[in-house]
């Protein structure tokens, strides 16, 4: 358990949508359903903390600490334990296994919370992907604007600003993680030219209804940030009970599309167990094919385009 001063502050009450992400419960030793390792990373591990499980895109774990621990991490196993040791070895092995597999253009960096360490440390491990001529873009996996924004500092954001192209996917799952200090992090960022994206997971008694994640995805784009993903709950130990059903999911997707900017909806996606990657999950228009394509809106209208007669 891990849970800092500030955002201490933001929790009214352990059954609050913010109390329920950080504060243990006993539901997490009832779970008898989910994984260990949900997402099969241990398995697509070719060296030590780093994960090859798309054919050009690579995860580097970098760290195990974060400025929060999460009830719902899907590295719940490692993140806050040795089981996820890094060390200079592990990092420069990685960086080999990078070097030795030029079909990799993008890495992204993650953890345990990259911006958990030091200044320095993040500067020689970007700068230590760029010099890999084969890596185009760098990401970086974060919650820190969220749970502990006052770590984003002008010092860091001038060394992040060396490294373009990169980018920041970062995560709030309710409205009330946007405070003022949060909007600062987040501008700080944006102002250096960094895009930046929001990865929300779904969690039942916090955000599951269209009118919180409505909410949420509106004052996203008001800080610069594109609601980029809603997860569905991956199916990690000690999480059960944080998991909606899909079906939830849709159907908030389906009060949102036509309702709000395009700019603020996330694609609503399920990490596939075992490493079967990302899949889309979003509400059904279309009624039939044939010579017209048949859909309905956002309200519900019924609606036909002509096809072309070419079969392609």
């Amino acid at each position: 358990m891990r849970i800092n001063p500030y955002f201490l502050k933001l929790i009214q009450s352990a059954d609050d949508s913010l109390g329920k992400q950080a504060i243990p419960s006993l539901e997490e030793i009832q779970d008898y359903t989910c994984l260990t390792d949900p997402l099969g990373e241990d398995s697509r591990s070719p060296v030590p903390n780093l994960v090859h499980k798309y054919p050009d895109r690579a995860l580097l774990l970098v760290t195990n600490q974060c400025a929060m621990y999460c009830r719902f991490c899907t590295r719940k196993r490692k993140v806050g334990t040795d089981r996820l040791h890094v060390t200079e070895e592990t990092l420069q092995a990685g960086y080999d296994y990078l070097r030795k597999t030029p079909a990799i253009r993008e890495v992204l960096i993650s953890g345990g919370d990259p911006f958990l360490l030091e200044d320095e440390k993040i500067r020689s491990i970007l700068s230590s992907l760029r010099n890999i001529p084969s890596i185009e873009v760098i990401r970086i996996g974060t919650r820190v604007p969220s749970v502990l924004p006052m770590r984003i500092t002008e010092s860091l954001v001038r060394i992040l600003r060396n490294f373009h192209p990169l980018y920041i996917n970062t995560h709030f799952n309710h409205p009330a993680e946007i405070t003022e200090e949060s909007a600062r992090a987040c501008s700080l960022l944006a102002d250096a030219g960094i895009p930046l994206g929001c990865q929300t997971v779904l969690l039942k008694g916090v955000n599951d209804n269209p009118e919180t994640l409505k909410k949420l995805f509106l004052l996203l784009l008001k800080i610069r940030v594109k609601p980029y993903y809603l997860f569905q709950a991956d199916l990690t130990q000690g999480t059960d009970h944080f998991r909606t059903r899909t079906e939830t999911g849709i159907k908030i997707m389906r009060k949102l599309y036509g309702h709000i900017s395009g700019m603020a909806i996330p694609t609503f996606a399920l990490d596939g167990p075992g490493g079967k990657g990302k899949i889309p999950l979003t509400p059904r228009y279309i009624k039939n094919k044939g010579k017209n394509l048949t859909f309905e809106n956002y309200l519900g209208e019924i609606c036909t385009y002509p096809e072309t007669g070419d079969g392609i």
